[in-house]
C-alpha cells in the first residue's frame, strides 16, 4: 500500500543498503533521495536507513529541485566537500601531497564547523563567527582546487538571478565601493603579558615586580605599570592568583606599534638594607630595595606574535646594577648594553613571560577571548588616552612620578638612606582610603612608601604611582610627602626629618598642570603631627606658589629647608578635569559676560582631546549665549560651532559623532537656533564670489551635514512649540538658502584655487543633507532642490579634472542616498544624473567613477524592477547609454590590447575598467524587455544606424569572449554574460534578418554576426563535458544548453541567407567547422547539413565545389590538431553528409570527397592521439608518413603536404634518423625547380628565389646523409649542385662541393658502417591505429639491434599488445578482434643490383652498402618435407617455402618502415637450395682469398685458415657427400629427368670448389707463418682426401690425390643437418652466429714442438690446385681455365646458408666459411657432427667481406699465374724474398718448419659451457703504429674470457703461446698492450731473432675500429640435415619437426661488446650454441 508522501521530501541516507530486496534501490551512506510516496508494506528500501530533513521544492515538474530548508551555509558545506572529495583523491593520484594534507586538514575542520553550526547551541555572535570561518575555507579550497569562485553576501551565496550584474561583478571582484567611505577607525592592538615564573629564588625575600611599555626614541614610559607581589619562594603572595599573573597592555596605536618599543620588568625587593649583610638593620624592619631589571625588545618578537594565534614563551634575563645612583636608568643602560653599568645574572634563567597580540575594541577581545578575561586578567592603560576616545569612557587618572630629591647630610659622616611616603589627603585632612595604585593586578592602597637607595643624599627614583582620585574628591585635596632616614643600626628606626606637599587643583579651577614641579621641603622631627594641616597649607608649596603669596610670616611652626628640594611630576588622564584656562572660562561666561567674545574666539586654541570630553556642556554653552544675544554673538557661536563640527571628523574624534547626534535628537533645546544658522550660512555662501580668502567659507561647507541637522532640530522643536508657525518663512528660507548654493556652484572658478576647493567642499558635504530635508519636505520637493543643485553645475567642458571627480562623486553620493530610492525621486533626478555621466563618457574622461555610480542606479532599479516605473527608467537609460556605453567599451578594449602589445602584459587599470562596464551593459541589456529593444529599434533614424549599433554591439559581445575578459574561476559571471549574450542576440536577430537580407544584404553585418555565433558557440566556459556532473547538472538546470540555443539561432538565420549563401563560402568554413566539432551531437546534427548546402551553391555557382573541398580539409587539418573532433564525429559526419548527397545530381564527385574527408579524419585523429600521448618517436613517425602521403596521393594538398614533411624531418632529426630526414627533406626538395622563380616567406624559410631554396635544401639534405653515412646517396646531389655551380661560374661552391664529393668517397673506403638488421612487423586487431591496423611492415633496426630487442621496443610502444609465437599468417577472428597483435620475424633484403655485388675486384666495404641499402623485396624461408621423409639422407625430401614481401618504397626511405605491398611465395627444391648452398659458399671463399690476394687482408691470416679448414676437413658427417649421395645416385638421376642440368650444375659448382680451395692453399702457403705449418700441413693432407672422395663422384677431376674415400673427406661446408635441429634456427641460434669464430680454431696449436715437416714436392699454384708432382700441373691447366671462367659468372647470392650473421662486425663476414672449422681434431666426437650439421642451410645473401682493411689491390692485374705467388712470404721460415726467383725455386722455399706447432687432439677438454651475457669492459685496442693491420686480435685477453661468454676452453687453450690452457689466469695477464712493438707481427729480422716468441696478431686499424660497436645479429631460418648416428647437441633424429621457426624472446637483449670482431663472433656463437 502506498501513500502520497507530501510531509518530508529530502532524506538522508545514515546507513549503507545494498538494494538486495526486489526492485531495491542501492544506496550509500550521505546520499540524498526524494520521497515521493511512503509505503507500509516493502518498498524500495527501509524508513529506518534515512533521516528526515525538512524541505521545499521548487521549479516543479520534470526538472524540480529539492532544497533542504536549513541553513544555506550547511548545504554549500556539504555539497562543497562532496565536490571536493572527488578531487582531493586525485592531488595523491598526482603526487601533490603538501596540498592533499591540507585539503585534508581543512575537509576535517569543515566538518566540525558543519556540525556546531547544525547543533543549534551557538549565540548570534558565536554563529556568525563559525561561518566567517567556514567561508574563509570554502574559499581556500575552491581556490586552491582550481573551482569556481563563490560569490557572497554576509557569508551565503547569492542567487545571481537576484542581484544585478553590476552587483554580481563587485562581489566576485571584491571591490570596495570607492565613494562615500566612512572614515577607516584604526583598530588598537593589545598585548597580553603573562608571568609564568620568576625562577630566581636567590633572593630569599617577597619581591614585587613591575612590568611596563618603554619607548626608546621619546625616552619615557608609555603605559600604567603591572604589578606582580611575590614571596620568598617565588610564588605569588596572594595564592588565589596561581596561573592568573596576567595582565593585558591596551589601546596600542599603529602608531606605538612602530614606535621603539621594550618591555622593561623592574624588580623590587622587600627586606634588609643589603642583602648579603645581615647585620645591616634589624631582621624585623623591612626596606623596599631595587634588586635587578630585564627588559625585552617588542621590535625582536612582534613578527613572531603577530602571526600567531596563540601565546609565545619568552625568557627574559633580569640585571642587577652596579651603582643605585643609576638604578634611574638601567633600562636604558642594559638596552643601549652599557655592559660596566649592571651585572648579568650567573644563569640563563629569569623571567618567564608568556606575549598574545590582540586587535579590534575592548568589547570585540572581551568576546573572541573569553577565556583570558575569565582568569583575572589585569586592564593596563596607557599613560594618556588612546587614539580613539569613545564616549562613554570616564577616566580620572593621575599619574605621578617621584623624580628626584636633593637633601643635606644632617652632620652626619655618611650619607641618608632615605624613604618618601606619600599620602593623599581630602580638604578636611582625612586620609583619602586606596586612592594610590603601584600598578594594575594589585588593590589600591592608603599610603605609599617609596623604595630606598643606600646612602644617597640626592636619590632619583623616577618611581611612578597612579593615584585614581574620585571625580569629587579631587576639588581640595593635597598630597603629602614625608621624608625618613632609615638607619641600619640595631634599632633600625625611621627618622622624619621633612616633609613636601601639593594641592590638586589651582585656584582657578584648573588642574595641577602635565609638567615637572619643584617642592619645597620643610623641616620637622620623628614628634611632629599632621593633625592640624591647616598649619602648613596655608604655606607656599613651590616656586610658583610663592610668586604668588609673598607675604608669608616666618614665625609659622614649619620651617622652609632653604637648601633641600623635591621633584615630582604629575600626568593627568581625565575625561572629567581639564587643566585648560579657556575652556573653564568657556563653560563659566555668565561669570565674565563682559569677556564672552574674547572666550568664543580662544576656543579654537583648546585642544582636541579637552572639547569632546566636554563636548555636550561645551554645546549647551553655545546655544545659551546665541540665545542671550543673537545679533551679537550670532556670527562667533556660528564659527565656534562650524570649528567643533570639523573637528569631529577627524579620525581620532569620529567616535563621537554618535554622540553629537544623541545631543541633537535629545538634548539640543535651541528652537530658534535655525534662523540664524540658516541667515550665516547664507552670508556665507553669498560672500564667497568676492572673498579671496575662503578658508572660513570652506569650513562652514564641510559642516552643512551637522549644521543642517542642527537647523531642521531647531525647527522642529519651533514648530512643536508654536504648533507650526512661520512655515512659509522656513521654506522661504530654505529655497534662498539653495539658491546660494546653486550661486556657488555655477561661479566659474577656472581662476580661482580658492574657489574651486569651496565648490569642492559643498559638493561633499551636499548629498549627506538630503536625510535631514526629507523630515521637513516631500521626496519630490527634495529631489527638485536637488536636480536643481546638480543642474546648476557647469557641464564637463568648462571646469577642471578636480572639479569633475567631486562633482562625479557627489553625484554617485547623491545616487547611493536614501533619496534615490524613491520612485518619484528618480523620475526627477535621472535625467541630470545620466546627462552628466553622458557627457563624461562621450569625452572619456573618469570611467570609473561613472561606471560606479551606474552599477548603483542598476542595483537599485533591479531591486525594484517590478515597478512599472522602473520600465521607464529603463527606457531612458537606453536611450541615453546604451550606445555610449557600447563606445566606451570598444575605446577601453582597443586601448587595452595596444598597451599588452607594447608591454606584453594587460594594463590593470583598463582592466578593471572594461570588467566595470561590461557589467553596466550586461545589467542594462538584462533589464531590457521586448518592448525595450522594439524601441531601440523603431529609434533608429537609418539603416545605416542600425547597421552601425548591431555592428558596435556585435564586436563587443566578441571581444568579450575573445579577451577573457573575467578570470577562469568566475564562471558563474562568465555564463551569466553567456545567458544575456544569447538573449540579446535572439532579440538582434530578427532585425538583421528583416532589414539586411536580398537587396539590402550587407555582408559585414551578417559576417560579424556568424564571427560572433561561431565564438559564442566555442565559449571555453561552455563546454558542459568538461565539467564535473555536479555542475554540469546545475548550468544545464538553469540555462540549459546555450550552445544548443545559438546553434539553432545560427541554423535559421544561415537559411534565412537565400542566394547570399554564396558569399560565406568558403570564408565560414572553417568557422562552422569548428562549431561541428564541438562534442554535442546536438550541435552537430543542426550544423554538419549547412556544409552540403554550401557545396551545393557553389556547386550550382561554378558547377563544382572545389573551395569548399579546399577550405574544409585545410581548416580540417588545424583544427584536429588543436583536439577538436572524435571518432564520434567523423562517423556522423559522413553518414549526415552521404545522406543528404544522395539526392543531388553531382552525388559522385561529392560521395567521393566525402569519403577521402572523413579517412582524412581518421589519418588526423590518429596523428593527434599520437603527438598528444607520450607516444614513442616510431608511433609519430609513422602516423606522419600515413598523414603525408595521403595529402600527396589522395587530396593532393601541396601546402599541407610540404608542411608534414618539415614535421616529419624534425621527427626524425629528434630521433637521430639522419638518413630518413634526408630522404624526408628530398620530398620537398623535388617539388622544387631550378628557376630564378620569387618564393614567399614560408615556415622558417624567408622569402627568396626557388632556386636559392632548392640549393639551401639540397646542402641540408647532403649534410643528413653524411651525419647518417649514406653517402652514396648524397654523391648524386653533390654532383648535381656541382653542375648548377659550374653553370653559374660560381668555382668558390664548385670547389666546396667537390671536395665534399671526394670525402665522401673517402669516407666510403675508410669509415666503418654497419649493416643494419630488417624486421617483419604484422599489427593485427581493431585495437591498433588506423595507419597501422590489419597491415604488415618492414622495419630497418637500429645499429646492434637483435630480434629480442625490436621485440622489446615494439611491446613498450603497444603495451597492451600481445606477441604471436608462429610466423603464420592469421585468421580472420584475430583481425577483427578488439586487441592488439604483433607478429615479428627477421628478414633477409634481397638487393636489386647484383651486377656491382658479382664485381670481383670490388671491395667488400662498397659491396656491403649495396646489400642492404635502395632494398624493396624481403625473403623470409620456412623448411618443410614435402612428400615421405628419407630416414638416411633428409636432404632428399627437405624443400624451402620461400616468402618474398615486396614494399611500397625502399629502405631506407622517409621512414623506417614500410607497408608490405604484395607477398610472393614460391617452394624451392631440394636440389635448388643444394645448389644455392654451394654456390654461396664457393662466392665466400674467391671474396676471401681475393682480399688475401690483393693485401686487402695483411698481417694476420687466422681468418683463411679457419676457412679452409672449415671447408676442407668435413668431419662430421660427410659434408657434401651427402648432397653426393642424395641427387647423384642413378635412382635420383633417373625419377627426376627434369633436373638433369641442375645437378650437372651442382657437380661443376663442387669442381669449382675443390678449385678455389687450391688458390687459398697456394695463398696460405705464402703467409702462413712458421708456427703454424703443421696446420697447414694438416691442411693439405686432409684436400688430398677430399678431393680423392669426391673424385669417385665427380668425373673430371684427378684421380692422382685419391686418399681413403670417408664421407668426412668431402667439403665439410656443405654438411647436411638433421629437420631436429630447426628449433635452433631462430635468430640466435649457432647457426646465425657462428660464421666468425674463425680465430678459435683448435688447429691453432699452442704446443711448442719444434718439428720440421716438409711440404716435398707439393706445387701450389695461384689459381688454388695443388699437384704433387710438376706434371700433373700441366694436365691441369686446361681444366682451371674453364673451371675460372665458371666460377667469375657465378651468381652471387648469400654467402652461408644463413640468414644474417650479425653477432660480429659484417665486415668481417663474407670472407668467412658458414661455420667454425667444422671438422677440426681438436673437438671431440660428441659435438662434431653437431657443426657441421649446422652449415647447410638455404641460401642466403652475402655478407660483406671486411671493410675495416685498407684496399691495397693491384688493379688491372689477373690473379694469373705468372702473379701467382705473393712477392713475400711472411714469417720466420721464409728464408728470402728475392722477386727475381722463378716460380719453381720459390716452391722450394716453401718448405716450413711445423716444430713449433704438435697437434694432440685428446689434450683438450670437449666442454663448451654456456655463459650468461655480460657487457664487456673492454673497447678495440689500437695497435701498434709499427706492425701490419690484421684482422684478427689474438692477444691473450681476448680469450680469456673477460668479455665473451661461452667461450669454449678449447679456444683458450689454444691460443696461448707459453701459457698452457691449464693455466687459464696467466693467458689473461697477458694483453696486447703490454707487448712491446717487436713481439707483435714485424719484418722478417726481427722474427728471426726471436723464431719462438708466443703468437700476437695486432688489430685492426685503429681510427675506425675505436667507435665501432658490434651490430645486431640477425634472424633466419634454415633447412634441416641428416642426424647421424654420433650424440647431437640438439635432438635425436627421431624428434619431428616443428611446423616453423618461432621468434623467441631471449632472456638478455643488450648488444654486446667484446674487445675485438673475434670475440664479439665468439660470443654470439658459443652463446648460441649455450643457450640452446
Amino acid at each position: 500500500y502506498w501513500s502520497s508522501h507530501e510531509e518530508y521530501e529530502h532524506q538522508q541516507f545514515i546507513c549503507n543498503f545494498r538494494g538486495s530486496v526486489t526492485q531495491g534501490l542501492a544506496l550509500e551512506v550521505g546520499e540524498t533521495v526524494q520521497i515521493l510516496e511512503k509505503c507500509e508494506g516493502k518498498g524500495v528500501f527501509p524508513a529506518s536507513y534515512v533521516h528526515l530533513k525538512k524541505a521545499i521544492v521548487t521549479n516543479r515538474g520534470p526538472h524540480e529541485t529539492v532544497v533542504p530548508l536549513e541553513d544555506p551555509i550547511v548545504t554549500e558545506v556539504t555539497s562543497t566537500l562532496q565536490e571536493w572529495a572527488l578531487l582531493w583523491k586525485q592531488l595523491y593520484v598526482k603526487h601533490k601531497v603538501d596540498l592533499f594534507y591540507k585539503v585534508r586538514h581543512v575537509m576535517m575542520e569543515l566538518i566540525d564547523l558543519r556540525r556546531q553550526l547544525l547543533s543549534g547551541h551557538l549565540t548570534q555572535d558565536q554563529s556568525r563567527d563559525v561561518k566567517r570561518h567556514i567561508t574563509v575555507r570554502l574559499d581556500w579550497g575552491n581556490e586552491h582546487l582550481g573551482l569556481d569562485l563563490v560569490p557572497r553576501k554576509e557569508f551565503e551565496m547569492v542567487d545571481e538571478d537576484q542581484i544585478s550584474v553590476s552587483d554580481l561583478y563587485k562581489m566576485v571582484s571584491q571591490v570596495t565601493p570607492r565613494h562615500g567611505e566612512p572614515c577607516r577607525v584604526p583598530v588598537p592592538h593589545h598585548l597580553l603579558v603573562n608571568l609564568k615564573s620568576f625562577t630566581y629564588n636567590s633572593i630569599g625575600e617577597d619581591t614585587d615586580i613591575f612590568f611596563s611599555l618603554y619607548d626608546l626614541r621619546e625616552g619615557k614610559t608609555l603605559s600604567e605599570k603591572f604589578m606582580v607581589r611575590l614571596n620568598k619562594n617565588g610564588g605569588p603572595k596572594n595564592p588565589e592568583k596561581v596561573d592568573r599573573l596576567c595582565a593585558l597592555f591596551t589601546d596600542l596605536s599603529n602608531k606605538d606599534m612602530k614606535r621603539d618599543l621594550y618591555i622593561v620588568s623592574q624588580v623590587i625587593r622587600t627586606g634588609r638594607m643589603l642583602l648579603n649583610d645581615s647585620k645591616k638593620g634589624p631582621p624585623h624592619v623591612q626596606y623596599r630595595r631595587p634588586y635587578g631589571c630585564a627588559v625585552l625588545a617588542m621590535s625582536d618578537v612582534l613578527q613572531t606574535i603577530s602571526e600567531l594565534k596563540e601565546e609565545k614563551d619568552f625568557v627574559l634575563k633580569v640585571y642587577t646594577c652596579n651603582n643605585e645612583n643609576e638604578w634611574y636608568q638601567i633600562h636604558e643602560n642594559i638596552i643601549r648594553k652599557s655592559s660596566t653599568k649592571y651585572t648579568a645574572p650567573s644563569t640563563n634563567y629569569g623571567l618567564i613571560i608568556s606575549l598574545q597580540l590582540l586587535r579590534g575594541d575592548m568589547e570585540q577581545v572581551r568576546r573572541e577571548n573569553p577565556l583570558i578575561f575569565s582568569r583575572g586578567v589585569a586592564i593596563t592603560r596607557k599613560l594618556g588616552f588612546p587614539d580613539v576616545i569613545m564616549p562613554g569612557d570616564i577616566r580620572n587618572d593621575l599619574y605621578l612620578t617621584l623624580e628626584r630629591g636633593d637633601f643635606e647630610r644632617g652632620g652626619k659622616s655618611v650619607q641618608k638612606n632615605i624613604e618618601v611616603t606619600i599620602y593623599v589627603l581630602y580638604a578636611d585632612g582625612e586620609i583619602l582610603k586606596d586612592c594610590i595604585s603601584l600598578g594594575s593586578g594589585e588593590p589600591n592602597v592608603p599610603e605609599h612608601r617609596s623604595f630606598v637607595l643606600y646612602h644617597n643624599n640626592s636619590p632619583r627614583w623616577s618611581e611612578v604611582i597612579k593615584l585614581p582620585i574620585p571625580i569629587d574628591r579631587f576639588r581640595g585635596s593635597h598630597l603629602r610627602f614625608e621624608f625618613r632616614h632609615c638607619s641600619t643600626k640595631d634599632k633600625g628606626e625611621k627618622k622624619l626629618f621633612g616633609f613636601a606637599f601639593t594641592p590638586l587643583m589651582r585656584e582657578d579651577g584648573t588642574t595641577l598642570s602635565d609638567e615637572s614641579h619643584e617642592l619645597y621641603v620643610y623641616k620637622c622631627d620623628e614628634n611632629t603631627t599632621f593633625s592640624n594641616h591647616a598649619l602648613y597649607l596655608g604655606l607656599p608649596c613651590c616656586k610658583e606658589d610663592f610668586n604668588s603669596c609673598p607675604n608669608i610670616p616666618s614665625s609659622l611652626i614649619f620651617q622652609r629647608s632653604m637648601k633641600e628640594t623635591f621633584w615630582i611630576s604629575t600626568q593627568l588622564s581625565s575625561t572629567k578635569l581639564t587643566q585648560n584656562v579657556d575652556l573653564l572660562a568657556l563653560l563659566k561666561w555668565k561669570a565674565h559676560p563682559d569677556q564672552v567674545m574674547d572666550i568664543l574666539g580662544r576656543l579654537r586654541h583648546v585642544s582636541g582631546e579637552e572639547i569632546v570630553k566636554f563636548l555636550q556642556d561645551i554645546l549647551d554653552t553655545l546655544f545659551s549665549i546665541l540665545d542671550d544675544n543673537t545679533d551679537k554673538y550670532g556670527p562667533l557661536v556660528f564659527q565656534s560651532l562650524v570649528f567643533i563640527i570639523n573637528l569631529l571628523r577627524d579620525s581620532k574624534y569620529y567616535h563621537f559623532r554618535p554622540v553629537m547626534d544623541t545631543y541633537i535628537q535629545k538634548h539640543f533645546a535651541g528652537a530658534l537656533a535655525y534662523k540664524e544658522l540658516i541667515r550665516c550660512l547664507k552670508w556665507y555662501m553669498d560672500r564667497s564670489a568676492e572673498v579671496v580668502r575662503q578658508d572660513h567659507i570652506q569650513e562652514a561647507m564641510r559642516a552643512l551635514e551637522y549644521l543642517f541637522k542642527f537647523i531642521i532640530q531647531s525647527r522642529i522643536l519651533y514648530s512643536r512649540a508654536t504648533c507650526g508657525m512661520e512655515e512659509e518663512q522656513f521654506r522661504t528660507s530654505v529655497q534662498e538658502l539653495f539658491q546660494s548654493i546653486r550661486f556657488v556652484l555655477s561661479l566659474d572658478s577656472r581662476n580661482s584655487e580658492t574657489l574651486i576647493f569651496t565648490q569642492a567642499a559643498l559638493l561633499n558635504s551636499f548629498p549627506a543633507i538630503f536625510d535631514e530635508l526629507l523630515q521637513m519636505f516631500t521626496v519630490q520637493e527634495v529631489a527638485e532642490f536637488v536636480r536643481g543643485t546638480l543642474g546648476s553645475m557647469p557641464s564637463t567642458v568648462h571646469i577642471g579634472q578636480s572639479m569633475d571627480v567631486v562633482k562625479l562623486q557627489s553625484i554617485a553620493r547623491t545616487v547611493d542616498s536614501r533619496l534615490f530610492s524613491f520612485p518619484e525621486s528618480r523620475r526627477i533626478l535621472l535625467p541630470v544624473v545620466l546627462h552628466h555621466i553622458h557627457l563624461h563618457l562621450r569625452q572619456q574622461k573618469e570611467l570609473l567613477i561613472c561606471s560606479g555610480i551606474l552599477s548603483s542606479i542598476f542595483s537599485i532599479i533591479k531591486t525594484s524592477s517590478l515597478d512599472t516605473s522602473v520600465q521607464e527608467e529603463v527606457e531612458m537609460m537606453v536611450e541615453s547609454l546604451l550606445d555610449v556605453l557600447l563606445q566606451t567599451l570598444l575605446s577601453i578594449m582597443s586601448k587595452s590590447q595596444s598597451q599588452e602589445a607594447v608591454r606584453g602584459q594587460r594594463c590593470p587599470q583598463c582592466t578593471a575598467e572594461i570588467g566595470e562596464y561590461v557589467s553596466c551593459l550586461l545589467s542594462l541589456l538584462r533589464q531590457m524587455t521586448d518592448i525595450h529593444f522594439q524601441h531601440l529599434m523603431e529609434n533608429f533614424q537609418s539603416k545605416d544606424e542600425l547597421k552601425e549599433f548591431l555592428l558596435k554591439i556585435m564586436c563587443v559581445f566578441r571581444n568579450l569572449m575573445k579577451l577573457s575578459i573575467f578570470p577562469r574561476d568566475w564562471n558563474i559571471m562568465r555564463l551569466l554574460t553567456s545567458n544575456i549574450i544569447l538573449t540579446t542576440v535572439q532579440y538582434l536577430s530578427p532585425a538583421l534578418h528583416k532589414n539586411f537580407t536580398e537587396a539590402d544584404f550587407d555582408f559585414k553585418v551578417w559576417n560579424s554576426y556568424f564571427s560572433l555565433a561561431v565564438l559564442y558557440i566555442n565559449q571555453p566556459s561552455l563546454q558542459l563535458e568538461n565539467l564535473s556532473p555536479a555542475k554540469r547538472k546545475k548550468v544545464l538546470d538553469k540555462y540549459g544548453d546555450m550552445r544548443v540555443m545559438m546553434t539553432y539561432e545560427l541554423f535559421s538565420m544561415w537559411q534565412n541567407l537565400g542566394e547570399n549563401k554564396i558569399h560565406f563560402i568558403p570564408g565560414m568554413i572553417g568557422p562552422f567547422l569548428g562549431v561541428t566539432l564541438v562534442p554535442q551531437v546536438e550541435v552537430r546534427n543542426i550544423m554538419i547539413p549547412i556544409f552540403h548546402d554550401m557545396m551545393d551553391w557553389e556547386q550550382r555557382k561554378n558547377g563544382n565545389f572545389k573551395q569548399v573541398e579546399a577550405e574544409l580539409i585545410d581548416k580540417l587539418d588545424s583544427l584536429v590538431s588543436e583536439g577538436k573532433g572524435d571518432e564520434n564525429y567523423r562517423e556522423l559526419f559522413g553518414l549526415l553528409l552521404l545522406e543528404k548527397i544522395e539526392q543531388e545530381t553531382w552525388r559522385e564527385t561529392g560521395i567521393s570527397f566525402v569519403t577521402s574527408v572523413t579517412r582524412l579524419m581518421e589519418r588526423l585523429l590518429d596523428y593527434r592521439d599520437c603527438m598528444k600521448g607520450d607516444e614513442t618517436e616510431n608511433k609519430k613517425i609513422g602516423c606522419t608518413v600515413n598523414l603525408l602521403n595521403f595529402y600527396k596521393s589522395e587530396i593532393n594538398k601541396e601546402e599541407m603536404y610540404i608542411r608534414y614533411i618539415h614535421k616529419l624531418c624534425d621527427m626524425h632529426l629528434q630521433a637521430e634518423n639522419y638518413t630518413e630526414a634526408a630522404f624526408t627533406l628530398l620530398l620537398y626538395w623535388e617539388l622544387l625547380h631550378w628557376d630564378e622563380r620569387p618564393l614567399k616567406e614560408f615556415l622558417h624559410y624567408p622569402s627568396q628565389t626557388e632556386w636559392h631554396r632548392k640549393e639551401g635544401l639540397c646542402r641540408k639534405v647532403i649534410h643528413y646523409f653524411n651525419k647518417g653515412k649514406c653517402w652514396e646517396y648524397g654523391i648524386p646531389l653533390c654532383r648535381e649542385l656541382a653542375f648548377q655551380y659550374e653553370s653559374l661560374y660560381d668555382y668558390q661552391s664548385l670547389s666546396w662541393i667537390r671536395k665534399m664529393e671526394a670525402a665522401y668517397y673517402d669516407n666510403i673506403m675508410e669509415q666503418q658502417r654497419l649493416e643494419p638488421e630488417f624486421f617483419r612487423v604484422g599489427f593485427y586487431g581493431r585495437k591498433f591505429p588506423f595507419f597501422l591496423r590489419n597491415k604488415e611492415f618492414v622495419c630497418r633496426g637500429h645499429d646492434y639491434e637483435r630480434l629480442e630487442a625490436f621485440q622489446q621496443r615494439m611491446l613498450g610502444e603497444f603495451p597492451q599488445a600481445i606477441a604471436m609465437q608462429h610466423p603464420n599468417q592469421p585468421d580472420e577472428a584475430i583481425l577483427q578482434c578488439d586487441a592488439q597483435y604483433l607478429q615479428i620475424y627477421a628478414v633477409t633484403p634481397v638487393p636489386d643490383s647484383v651486377t656491382v655485388l658479382q664485381m670481383d675486384r670490388v671491395p667488400d666495404r662498397i659491396k656491403s652498402f649495396y646489400r642492404v641499402n635502395n632494398v624493396r623485396r624481403f625473403r623470409y624461408d620456412r623448411p618443410f618435407h614435402k612428400g615421405p621423409k628419407d630416414r638416411d639422407n633428409e636432404f632428399k625430401s627437405l624443400w624451402i617455402e620461400r616468402t618474398t614481401l615486396i614494399l611500397t618504397h625502399p629502405l631506407p626511405g622517409i621512414s623506417r618502415w614500410f607497408e608490405v605491398e604484395k607477398r610472393e611465395l614460391v617452394e624451392v627444391s631440394p636440389l635448388e637450395n643444394a645448389i644455392s648452398v654451394v654456390e654461396n659458399k664457393n662466392q665466400e671463399l674467391r671474396t676471401l682469398i681475393s682480399q688475401y690476394q690483393h693485401k686487402q687482408l695483411h698481417g694476420n691470416i687466422n681468418l683463411l685458415s679457419m676457412t679452409l679448414n672449415g671447408v676442407i676437413d668435413a668431419a662430421v658427417n660427410g659434408g657434401i657427400a651427402r648432397y653426393q649421395e642424395a641427387f647423384f645416385d642413378k635412382e635420383y638421376i633417373t625419377s627426376h629427368p627434369e633436373d638433369t642440368e641442375k645437378i650437372t650444375q651442382l657437380k661443376d659448382l663442387m669442381q669449382e670448389q675443390v678449385h678455389i680451395l687450391g688458390v687459398g692453399l697456394a695463398v696460405h702457403e705464402k703467409l702462413v707463418h712458421p708456427e703454424m705449418r703443421p696446420l697447414h700441413k694438416k691442411l693439405i693432407d686432409q684436400f688430398q682426401m677430399m678431393r680423392s672422395s669426391l673424385c669417385h663422384g665427380l668425373p673430371g677431376l684427378d684421380k692422382s690425390g685419391s686418399g681413403p674415400n670417408t664421407p668426412r673427406g668431402i667439403l665439410a661446408t656443405h654438411g647436411p643437418m638433421s629437420p631436429e635441429s630447426f628449433k635452433l634456427m631462430h635468430r640466435h641460434s649457432p647457426v646465425a652466429v657462428l660464421t666468425p669464430v674463425r680465430n678459435s680454431s683448435s688447429s691453432l696449436s699452442s704446443h711448442n714442438s719444434s718439428e720440421m715437416g716438409n711440404v716435398g714436392n707439393l706445387l701450389i699454384l695461384a689459381d688454388g690446385m695443388v699437384v704433387e708432382h710438376p706434371e700433373d700441373f700441366y694436365r691441369m691447366q686446361v681444366s682451371e681455365k674453364r673451371d675460372s671462367q665458371r666460377g667469375n659468372a657465378l651468381a652471387s647470392l648469400s654467402s652461408s646458408s644463413l640468414s644474417s650473421t650479425h653477432s660480429a662486425p659484417s665486415q668481417m663476414i663474407n670472407s668467412a666459411p658458414s661455420t667454425i672449422r667444422v671438422g677440426s681434431p681438436s673437438l671431440p666426437d660428441k659435438y662434431r657432427h653437431n657443426r657441421e650439421m649446422l652449415m647447410l642451410l638455404p641460401p642466403h645473401r652475402e655478407r660483406p667481406s671486411s671493410a675495416m682493411y685498407t684496399n691495397i689491390t693491384d688493379n688491372g692485374q689477373p690473379p694469373n699465374f705468372q702473379r701467382a705467388l705473393f712477392h713475400q712470404v711472411i714469417g720466420p721460415c721464409k728464408p728470402c724474398s728475392d722477386p727475381n726467383l722463378s716460380v719453381a725455386e720459390k716452391g722450394q722455399h716453401l718448405s716450413m718448419h711445423f716444430d713449433a706447432f704438435h697437434h694432440q687432439v685428446s689434450d683438450l677438454p670437449p666442454a663448451l659451457p654456456a655463459r650468461s651475457l655480460r657487457k664487456s669492459p673492454l673497447h678495440p685496442i689500437p695497435a701498434s703504429p709499427t706492425s701490419p693491420q690484421s684482422i684478427l686480435d689474438g692477444s691473450n685477453s681476448n680469450l680469456s674470457g673477460s668479455a665473451s661468454s661461452g667461450v669454449s676452453s678449447l679456444s683458450e687453450s689454444n691460443f696461448g703461446g707459453p701459457a698452457s690452457s691449464s693455466d687459464p689466469t696467466a693467458s689473461r695477464t697477458d694483453t696486447l698492450e703490454s707487448v712491446p712493438s717487436s713481439q707483435a707481427w714485424t719484418t722478417d729480422q726481427e722474427d728471426l731473432d726471436s723464431p719462438y716468441q708466443p703468437v700476437r696478431y695486432s688489430i685492426s686499424e685503429p681510427e675506425v675500429l675505436d667507435g665501432v660497436k658490434p651490430p645486431p645479429c640477425r634472424s633466419h631460418s634454415a633447412p634441416g640435415g641428416v642426424t647421424p648416428a654420433q650424440d647431437s647437441l640438439i635432438s635425436q633424429s627421431a624428434a619431428p619437426p616443428p611446423p616453423a621457426p618461432r621468434p623467441m624472446p631471449r632472456k638478455i637483449s643488450q648488444p654486446i661488446i667484446a674487445a675485438t670482431k673475434d670475440e664479439q663472433a665468439k660470443v654470439a656463437w658459443e652463446h648460441g650454441i649455450g643457450e640452446e
